[in-house]
């Protein structure tokens, strides 16, 4: 998805100009992309699902799985094909973001050159592929997150393939039992706050409940779930903390207390909120566990300390796949080019590129990166599954109570 602050706006993925416009980043384009969705949904025999609450009065799950399953790619398919001279397009949303050249190595190393192609925000990447599934106009996706995989998969966008490098990756991230796509970054949506604004002796928000309280009346800024994927994703985290009982009664609450909403994570962090340099009125903002990492790499004097903290037990965890396009005339150097995101030279470049941890568990961060970060050991989650199912219900409640 997912992803961070001021210096990612100007190279951003959608995160605005660069990470996650409707994932910071994801912007305006994920409500198109959700109307282009549902447009389609509605000229197919296969609707998009409403959340219907089971006996428990959770939300009720759909099946990610697309009608037909293509046969898998397998290490013989590679390792037996002659893919010297081919070239493969690799189509993500605009937040991608990587150290030039990173796939110099390698064309050198297999003979396939690799071809860009930028596709909106991540909202807009999946609808957009999801218009030529089975005629892709690229041969590998990388940028579908946990919040548009069903839906992904659903329509029958991949091609099942599963790299040797997947013994590497945490079994958490595994979201997709038929490796229709693969994990290859992971990043945590979590409140920040001004470090400045809560100076020795004052607390600061420790959890999502805390920011009802009084003491923290008209200082929260979060985004739009409908423009923005941090938006989304706090959403997402307050149904998974609170439950489909409690959300809504808990913004009730956070609107009774002043909550502001900003159409995407830019005007949030850099408008209302000043990060950095502390001076915005509202000091608590929706963003990333790696916002104090941006913040020092990027800080104009230089310095050694951030400003921005992390509250860890309020985030929501955004993993990010690639797979192989279903239709595409190159398999075998298709699936290469996964192996590649998944292989350590791809994954350590990651990091100060698009703010995000690396996938692979063997892959080693940057000295900063390592420093700043904010690990998040329990983050919320829900499954893609259940993302789907209840994504347009949840979101439609959250405009009457926000609006109203």
């Amino acid at each position: 998805m997912f992803h961070p602050p001021s210096p990612l706006v100007s190279s951003q993925r959608g995160r605005t100009t660069r990470r996650r416009s409707i994932r910071g980043p994801f912007g305006v384009g994920l409500l198109a992309a959700l109307l282009a969705t549902s447009v389609l949904a509605s000229c197919t025999d296969d609707p998009q699902p409403s959340a219907t609450p089971t006996s428990s009065g959770k939300a009720a799950t759909v099946s990610c799985a697309p009608k037909t399953v293509p046969p898998a790619i397998t290490a013989t398919d590679v390792d037996g094909a002659d893919t010297s001279g081919t070239t493969v397009t690799l189509v993500t949303h605009d937040s991608f973001a990587t150290t030039k050249g990173i796939f110099d190595s390698f064309t050198e190393k297999t003979g396939i050159k690799v071809k860009l192609l930028q596709s909106g925000d991540a909202g807009t990447l999946v609808s957009q592929s999801i218009l030529t599934a089975g005629k892709p106009v690229a041969d590998v996706l990388y940028g579908i997150d946990n919040t548009f995989l069903c839906r992904g998969a659903r329509a029958g966008l991949f091609v099942p393939y599963a790299p040797a490098a997947l013994a590497d990756v945490a079994k958490a991230n595994q979201l997709e039992p038929d490796h229709l796509v693969t994990p290859i970054d992971v990043g945590d949506v979590c409140l920040n706050y001004a470090k400045k604004a809560y100076p020795d002796g004052t607390p600061a928000p420790a959890d999502l409940a805390d920011l009802t309280k009084k003491a923290y009346a008209g200082q929260f800024v979060t985004e739009n779930p409908e423009t923005s994927s941090p938006g989304l994703a706090f959403l997402l985290a307050t149904i998974a903390r609170f439950g489909p009982d409690g959300w809504q009664d808990y913004w009730k609450k956070l609107k009774a207390n002043g909550v502001k909403v900003d159409d995407g994570w830019e005007s949030a962090y850099e408008g209302s909120g000043s990060f950095g340099s502390g001076t915005g009125k509202r000091p608590i903002v929706t963003s990333y566990a790696t916002s104090p990492v941006a913040d020092v790499v990027y800080a104009d004097p230089p310095r050694t300390t951030t400003a921005v903290a992390v509250v860890p037990d309020s985030c929501f965890r955004q993993v990010e796949f690639a797979g192989v396009l279903r239709g595409t005339k190159h398999e075998a150097a298709a699936a290469q080019l996964v192996d590649f995101l998944l292989s350590p030279t791809f994954q350590q470049d990651i990091p100060l590129n698009m703010f995000v941890e690396p996938a692979n568990t063997k892959a080693k961060v940057p000295a900063e990166f390592e420093k700043y970060r904010t690990p998040i050991t329990h983050p919320l989650t829900l499954t893609p599954a259940e993302i789907e199912a209840g994504r347009d219900r949840w979101t439609e409640a959250w405009n009457r109570i926000v609006t109203q």
